[in-house]
């Protein structure tokens, strides 16, 4: 008998993964459920990207096996986006590090530097791949609390008080998945400051900058010498709707780009080229694409608030990013139970919020992922 690894059994399906087998169930029967669960951009790239990509698919060395840190003159459009969007200047031949979506970058640093037994600081709510893979290298998570009364901020003060002597990695992520929190660039000195004194190696998870951020967008390298304890991970999937790409990236100094080369170029053999080649012509637009994009989801999020005042769920105006998060008000507080039966009920699938920790029961997320014509619908089959 084969027995799987006992690592696999800390472990489950990824929510989304299962909860699509139940919507496709429900397709098969012929009826057609409105998904407002997952974050996935259905909007078209920036003009212009799909047509570099084409044409540089017919190129010659285009099928070849590519660079695992990508090519030149992509590592020097990371850069030329960073110094713009960011004011950060990167060094695009040694902190640069092209990633097949910022997924996997999460797996490539905690091999990089987690060992069995290692402690991993892990916020709650959160992003569930930083708990799975930690659980898969078998490193032991300790997960730091993120309130609605707090800002959905990590509360520094009481960390300092625990012991933090085996403490490797802390993931921190703002604009905050799934919550939709900014962060002041005081809050993000104040954890660089903590990391610092800890000797932690600190990553900001940052795909959500310019998606309704009223806010100017921060990179963890805003703040002075963080480079010598970070690393950032980036993403194009949100910001230029190409998710179905793969294309993220790692910045972050050297020596730390240097160790996850060695993960990385073990498990795959460079991005595909005229992927390479598309991504830098989506970095290479200004600021009005960013209007226009949020001009969209400004509509898009204005329907999602009617429906969350519709079903009395509190929820705030300040947030950024692809998600309304809403609290629910009612007696029924349970939002596996809410979320299941608003999916028999009205077709319609919502994340309950505690599939991103136990801070996120009783709450719920929508994506704003839909048309404005699809978000209609959604209103009148509940409102109806």
């Amino acid at each position: 008998m084969i027995v799987a690894a006992k690592k696999m059994h800390q472990i489950s399906e990824y929510f989304f993964s299962e909860k699509m087998k139940q919507i496709n169930h429900f397709e098969e029967k012929g009826i057609k459920v409105i998904n407002l669960g997952i974050g996935n951009p259905d909007l078209l790239p920036p003009k212009g990207v799909i047509h570099k990509m084409k044409k540089a698919s017919e190129l010659k060395h285009s099928n070849a096996y590519q660079s695992y840190i990508g090519i030149e003159k992509l590592r020097n459009a990371i850069s030329n986006w960073y110094d713009k969007a960011y004011q950060v200047h990167v060094d695009p031949k040694n902190e640069i590090l092209p990633l097949m979506g910022s997924k996997e970058g999460i797996m490539h640093i905690s091999m990089s530097y987690l060992d069995k037994g290692d402690q991993v600081l892990i916020p709650n709510p959160g992003y569930p791949t930083y708990s799975s893979i930690s659980r898969l290298l078998e490193a032991e998570i300790i997960y730091y609390n993120l309130y609605e009364n707090g800002n959905w901020y990590p509360d520094i003060h009481f960390l300092e008080k625990k012991n933090l002597t085996k403490v490797k990695i802390m993931w921190i992520n703002y604009p905050h998945m799934p919550t939709g929190a900014t962060i002041t660039f005081e809050k993000l000195e104040e954890i660089v400051l903590f990391a610092k004194k800890n000797r932690i190696l600190l990553v900001h998870d940052n795909p959500y900058s310019f998606i309704l951020n009223s806010e100017r967008p921060l990179s963890i390298f805003n703040v002075k010498e963080s480079k010598d304890i970070a690393l950032e991970l980036n993403s194009l999937s949100k910001s230029y709707n190409m998710p179905g790409w793969r294309v993220g990236m790692i910045i972050g100094k050297k020596e730390f780009i240097q160790n996850i080369v060695k993960v990385k170029s073990q498990m795959d053999s460079g991005m595909y080229y005229p992927i390479q080649i598309g991504a830098i012509e989506a970095m290479n637009h200004d600021s009005k694409w960013f209007e226009r994009l949020n001009k969209e989801y400004i509509q898009r999020r204005r329907i999602i608030w009617e429906i969350c005042d519709y079903l009395n769920l509190k929820y705030t105006k300040k947030s950024s990013g692809i998600f309304v998060w809403a609290r629910i008000k009612g007696p029924e507080k349970n939002d596996r139970i809410w979320s299941d039966e608003f999916l028999k009920t009205h077709h319609i699938f919502i994340t309950p919020g505690s599939v991103f920790g136990n801070n996120g029961k009783g709450y719920v997320r929508f994506s704003m992922c839909c048309p404005v014509k699809i978000l209609e619908q959604a209103k009148n089959r509940i409102f109806s």
